[in-house]
């Protein structure tokens, strides 16, 4: 026993890593769908249905978001009652049932219902994944894992686009949009196989009275030389009560759920909103050569879109420097406002007709920003002011008002590109964000430590 250790205590080993890695995989696979989906409408209306509306438009790219919005709902509350476990491997399941759909359902309805399970699959991961981060990180490196995990989901909106760039570049031809789908399914195959050989979370065991259970999950994860935390293994071996849903909606916890969702929300608008659309809001800012038409211009735009969503992985970093050494609440505001900043100089931009090379700039401010703040920030909140017995619920609340504002932003996206064309657009987003920022700050010193958060 002298050489016992708590897990709260343990210095960063490999497992940590792989803990890391394993339930970070529904952040890059978001991404990556939205990514996909940006790239597959401008194909669709060219192969397939030139007369897709903006409407249709909107439906298609929200879908997949609906999905991850009730995903994040149903799947947080269920895990909190009878554990992450089952979800977590059946999470990658439905994700590639619904890219299978996808694919073999190249229509409307085969778009719509697949992109919306596959959604769903990643939603319930999205409750999940903190859960099982916070919980199995070291106290000194929590929030900050917590953190990188989020941070990930910038490789999903990366390699997709630099994948389907070479893919069109080799086969230039908007017919094959539905094969884009496996992309996701691979990765959902890839994240069922890394989870086959996985345990129940200690926390949750023993906050549920399993302490025998509780000791074995933490010796598969961390070996017999490590014991759940001296607090929680001290705690009376009876269940905790479930605390109903209700209950989140009232008093202290109504505050945590305004404080952790709507600006959530707000940042779903900029990240999905701008970014499913993003080969679209570049092909209309007039950023892409004008000769080219056709199915040369996506790909033109998918290249740009590659080059913006390189600056996402900057954005994270830059966050992740600053997560332990500042205020997580002017964070997020200033990441609000500072993104805004960037979405002025687009507006400029475009309305002055300036060089191509200012709306670059003002679309790099954005993005760093945007995932340096919001992103990351949004995705913390909730490991961080929600008790465990209620974590999975809470998180699932605030990732579901965050995919409604997503679902809300893309809906929307190409109706303001109708009726107002992108001057419209980025007058809204720059509102929304405006917004977001404010709620943090009437918000946000009540319900976080200003001294460590």
């Amino acid at each position: 026993m002298g050489n016992t250790q708590y897990m709260s205590d343990l210095p960063l080993r490999p497992v940590h890593y792989w803990i890391l890695t394993v339930s970070s995989m529904e952040q890059i696979i978001g991404a990556a769908l939205s990514t996909i989906v940006g790239i597959m409408i401008p194909m669709i209306v060219l192969v397939h249905h030139p007369e897709m509306g903006s409407v249709m438009q909107g439906i298609v790219g929200a879908s997949g978001l609906v999905g991850i919005a009730l995903g994040a709902a149903v799947i947080g509350p269920i895990s909190d009652r009878e554990g992450y476990l089952g979800w977590f491997r059946m999470c990658p399941v439905v994700i590639i049932i619904g890219s299978a759909i996808v694919y073999f359902m190249p229509n409307n309805i085969g778009l719509i219902s697949g992109l919306f399970i596959a959604g769903f699959g990643v939603g319930g991961g999205y409750s999940l994944d903190s859960a099982y981060i916070s919980e199995l990180m070291p106290d000194k490196w929590k929030l900050f894992m917590v953190g990188v995990a989020k941070g990930t989901s910038a490789l999903g909106f990366l390699l997709p686009a630099v994948l389907c760039y070479f893919i069109l570049k080799k086969d230039p031809s908007p017919a094959i949009w539905n094969s884009f789908a496996w992309i996701i399914g691979g990765l959902g195959v890839v994240t069922l196989l890394m989870r086959i050989r996985w345990r129940q979370s200690p926390h949750w065991l023993m906050i549920k009275g399993k302490n025998q259970e509780a000791e074995e999950a933490a010796e598969f994860f961390f070996g017999k030389d490590v014991m759940i935390e001296k607090t929680a293994a001290a705690t009376p071996s009876k269940p905790v009560a479930n605390v109903k849903m209700s209950e989140l909606f009232k008093g202290e916890n109504l505050k945590k759920v305004i404080f952790t969702g709507i600006p959530w929300a707000c940042e779903g608008m900029g990240v999905y909103g701008v970014g499913v659309f993003l080969p679209v809001l570049i092909m209309a800012l007039g950023l892409a050569p004008a000769h080219e038409h056709g199915i040369g211009s996506v790909t033109n735009s998918i290249e740009l879109t590659a080059i913006v969503n390189f600056f996402i992985l900057p954005g994270f970093a830059l966050g992740l420097w600053v997560v332990n050494r500042m205020s997580h609440t002017k964070m997020l505001a200033g990441g609000f406002f500072v993104c805004s900043v960037g979405l002025l100089m687009l507006l400029a931009a475009y309305l002055l007709k300036l060089p191509a090379w200012i709306s670059i700039v003002g679309f790099v401010i954005f993005e760093v920003f945007l995932n340096a703040g919001p992103h990351l920030v949004t995705f913390i909140l909730p490991s961080q002011v929600y008790p465990v017995e209620i974590r999975g619920t809470g998180s699932g609340i605030a990732s579901m008002l965050g995919k409604v504002g997503a679902v809300i932003g893309v809906l929307v996206m190409p109706m303001l590109l109708k009726w107002g064309g992108i001057t419209l657009v980025l007058i809204v987003t720059f509102l929304v964000h405006v917004i977001g920022g404010l709620i943090t700050i009437i918000y946000g010193k009540e319900l976080t430590n200003q001294k460590n958060n």
